[in-house]
């Protein structure tokens, strides 16, 4: 997750220095939409990842696998009008999220290949959840960083080398879902995995997964919120500051992700442990994840708070050097929008640990 994070903040680098401060702006308009797919991918992904986990721990191998197989249809199903919807609405969208005059072009550069290639992100991210569910932690972090460094390789190539601008940002992104959700596809059928996906299992059964709906239920509405902050953010800022305003946003919401991500990555490898423990009735074992769990995620968030509280100004001019006026908004607004990351270590594994031991409701009312 360090190396998908470093992806969102150097994405954001290559576009500002090959475009500028608009070009940081049209690609931060994006971010709801990215919010509001990673959070149909961590419905289905995450809230099927923790049944598995359970079940496992359990011993019901054949229960597990039917989940998983259920998971993949809906993945393929929801990818699927996710790009028919996106294509369909592209301009809508994108004026609703606060497009302007000058940022509206590159957006729907951007977002008309990323939508094109929606399918293939959602098996990348909701697979890779059963993936680290099933006991394969390892195979499951390569499968990020295949993505991810692909990504980081790509862009430069396209971006400056073929001279293709955020549309180049935008197919570096895809090409590395498709090479992210082929490894994926390979390890359930002809690889090493646990689980395999089954022909039988792939016709969906609403009963079985109305559980890991009611699971994946809070990240799903914690990705939503942020999607939605996002928007009202974009628009207000739009408004009362210009497209100048929305690129130091999407400076500060890089730099958020950053230190975000990592936590993220931390309560993704304490899921199934915790699951596998809880549903093995394991307690203590469970207990000591979730401290240690805690330990790391603070850490991160403080760590990340210290760098973001003392050298600001540093990292808005990462993005794009020459403008002044990036900076005189982008340095205080950053420190105040993440004035209070360091409780989000805490906050994020204790709303994860009962996500984890399918107590859904504490879950979603802490989310």
């Amino acid at each position: 997750m360090l190396v998908f994070a470093m992806y969102s903040v150097v994405d954001r680098i290559f576009i500002g220095r090959a475009v500028g401060s608009v070009g940081i702006g049209a690609v931060s308009l994006t971010f709801p939409v990215f919010m509001i797919l990673m959070a149909i991918g961590t419905l289905v992904g995450i809230g099927t990842g923790t049944l598995i986990s359970i079940r496992m721990g359990e011993g019901k191998t054949a229960e597990a696998e039917k989940l998983a197989g259920n998971a993949f249809s809906l993945l393929i199903i929801f990818g699927a009008a996710g790009t028919f919807l996106g294509l369909t609405y592209i301009d809508k969208i994108l004026y609703a999220f606060g497009a302007s005059a000058n940022t509206f072009p590159y957006a729907r550069d951007f977002m008309h290949v990323i939508f094109l290639g929606t399918t293939f992100n959602f098996i990348a991210m909701g697979m890779n959840s059963i993936i680290r569910a099933e006991g394969n932690p390892r195979i499951a972090m390569k499968t990020m960083l295949i993505g991810a460094i692909l990504n980081i390789i790509l862009n430069p190539v396209f971006i400056f080398g073929l001279n293709m601008g955020v549309r180049g940002s935008a197919m570096a992104t895809v090409i590395s879902n498709i090479a992210t959700s082929s490894w994926v596809m390979f390890h359930f059928t002809l690889g090493k995995s646990n689980l395999k996906l089954r022909l039988k299992n792939l016709k969906i059964n609403l009963r079985t997964m109305m559980p890991a709906f009611a699971i994946g239920i809070s990240p799903f509405s914690m990705q939503m919120a942020a999607s939605l902050v996002s928007v009202i953010a974009n628009r207000s800022l739009l408004y009362y500051g210009g497209d100048i305003a929305v690129s130091a946003m999407g400076i500060i919401n890089a730099i958020g992700m950053f230190i975000l991500l990592p936590i993220m990555g931390i309560n993704q490898g304490a899921q199934p442990i915790i699951g596998f423990n809880y549903g093995a009735r394991e307690f203590s074992r469970v207990k000591k994840t979730v401290l240690l769990a805690i330990s790391a995620a603070s850490a991160i968030s403080f760590s990340g708070f210290l760098v973001v509280f003392f050298a600001p100004e540093f990292l808005i001019r990462m993005f794009d050097q020459n403008s002044v006026e990036l900076v005189k908004i982008g340095a205080p607004g950053m420190k105040t929008f993440l004035l209070l990351i360091p409780l989000i270590g805490f906050q994020a594994v204790g709303t994860n640990y009962f996500q984890a031991i399918g107590r859904a409701k504490i879950s979603i009312f802490l989310s």
